[in-house]
């Protein structure tokens, strides 16, 4: 096992990251974001073809994240934070933000940043801030973040 504190898991973890973008970009010309995958992907105006690698790029995410909590069930916390109602609920709101803002953390902070677009860097630095903001705001209120 790993101990909770190593800093191995998120290491490996940006290097799955780094590779599956790298890995998507080679064999299908396609940046790695997320929002924007899914959003073709359930749309009905992507030629099958398009909607299958979107489909099996989010079942491999999907997949990859039941594989860690079946093999490191610690790094999963038993908070309330960590319902699947609350859990859903925050990625639809992260989805409809980044649909509306047209991008997302994996497109803009992992593909943009590495193709040194200043414009990914803004909206990384736009999203950070918001985060750190949002963290602010609910422990100010009483909440856990």
């Amino acid at each position: 096992m790993i101990p909770s504190s190593s800093f191995l898991l998120p290491l490996a973890g940006g290097v799955l990251i780094g590779l599956s973008a790298t890995l998507l970009l080679a064999l299908h010309g396609r940046v790695a974001g997320i929002s924007g995958i899914l959003g073709s992907a359930i749309s009905t105006t992507v030629a099958p073809k398009e909607r299958r690698w979107r489909l099996e790029f989010l079942l491999g995410l999907a997949g990859a994240g039941a594989l860690l909590r079946l093999l490191v069930p610690e790094q999963f916390s038993s908070s309330p934070a960590s319902s699947l109602l609350v859990v859903g609920l925050a990625g639809a709101l992260v989805g409809f933000g980044t649909r509306l803002g047209s991008g997302c953390t994996s497109g803009h902070g992992v593909c943009g940043i590495s193709r040194l677009s200043l414009r990914s860097m803004v909206a990384t630095l736009t999203f950070i801030a918001f985060g750190a903001l949002t963290v602010f705001l609910v422990k100010q209120l009483g909440g856990a973040a």
